[in-house]
């Protein structure tokens, strides 16, 4: 037997190399079914995260490992004593692995498109790096006993990384070329960038009222202080001027014959949904099915909107080569 095969000998460097030579040979040059598959498992793993992370709030799971980065200070796993809150937020914890493989997936199939696609790239990478900061953030949430303002700002958080994968999503149809070529009109570009606004502002405003509400992930975990009663309100006043603004948009788009007109119109039956889902919550005691059901609904709100927005600035009209892919 040589040196080289006895058993703890390194790897050669004339064997790693042509594993790594095989392995980016195996990396798409363009952009092919495989990116788009990738990408799309990407947004609906970053979908799904956002409703794990919800079950585990709404069923009080919020500590059920009530330490990190092990689940107990001597296990790795939830274990049988920690009953059902430990597997959901250890399960929980799992899907950020998954999540986080999804990523960087996308990221490796883009590399040797890099430097034609630097979009894809910076946005593939974002997801990465947000998925990593995401994980530490979820630690600071455990070791802070579920912080109802690191809580909300996970949920945000979350919510912008679904609109990251949404925009690589339309990205990935477009050619950089045109970009900007169909751009809407001046006074329908303002009011998207007003709508995008009131957006953010309704989806900020329901995080701070569900840290207020019953829902705190934990019977021990403490709220945010404020009224909750009275923030049920003031977080449907931007939703209601939502609905309005983009229901103008919507009509003008159809009047108009414009391309972004059907996004449109999924924008706002989103949002009439998204009001129906909060009226109906609010009037039932805020039953815990119907909240994960709002938070789920709100990023896939999120991302319609950023899809909308790309579209209204002429980033976001498949080209024929690129739809082709």
């Amino acid at each position: 037997m040589s040196a080289d095969q006895r058993v703890g000998a390194p790897v050669r460097d004339d064997v790693a190399e042509p594993l790594l030579r095989r392995w980016w040979r195996r990396v798409p040059d363009r952009l092919d079914r495989r990116v788009v598959v990738a990408a799309w498992v990407s947004f609906a793993a970053q979908v799904l995260i956002v409703g794990t992370g919800g079950a585990v709030r709404l069923t009080a799971s919020g500590l059920g490992c009530p330490t990190w980065p092990l689940c107990t200070p001597d296990s790795l796993v939830s274990t049988p004593e920690m009953g059902i809150h430990g597997l959901i937020e250890f399960g929980n914890r799992t899907l950020t692995g998954v999540v986080g493989v999804a990523a960087a997936v996308v990221l490796l199939l883009v590399l040797k498109v890099r430097h034609e696609r630097r979009d894809l790239a910076l946005l593939a990478a974002t997801v990465v790096l947000g998925v990593v900061a995401q994980a530490l953030v979820g630690g600071v949430t455990v070791l802070t006993g579920l912080n109802p303002f690191v809580v909300g700002f996970h949920y945000v958080a979350s919510v912008a990384l679904v609109c990251v994968c949404a925009a690589f999503l339309v990205r990935l149809r477009v050619s950089p070329a045109a970009d900007g070529a169909d751009r809407a009109p001046a006074g329908f570009v303002r009011a998207t960038a007003a709508l995008a606004g009131i957006a953010g502002v309704t989806i900020v405003l329901g995080v701070l009222t569900t840290g207020a509400g019953p829902h705190s992930g934990d019977p021990e975990a403490g709220r945010n202080g404020f009224d909750a009663a009275l923030l049920q309100h003031v977080h449907a006043w931007p939703s209601y001027a939502l609905v309005v603004v983009t229901s103008a948009l919507t009509a003008v788009a159809w009047v108009r014959r414009m391309p972004v007109r059907a996004w449109c119109t999924v924008l706002v039956a989103l949002q009439v949904a998204q009001v129906l889902l909060g009226l109906y919550q609010a009037r039932n005691g805020l039953p815990a099915v119907a909240v994960g059901a709002h938070m789920v609904l709100a990023a896939l709100l999120a991302a319609a909107t950023t899809v909308t927005v790309l579209r209204v600035l002429g980033l976001g009209t498949p080209s024929p080569r690129a739809s082709a892919a």
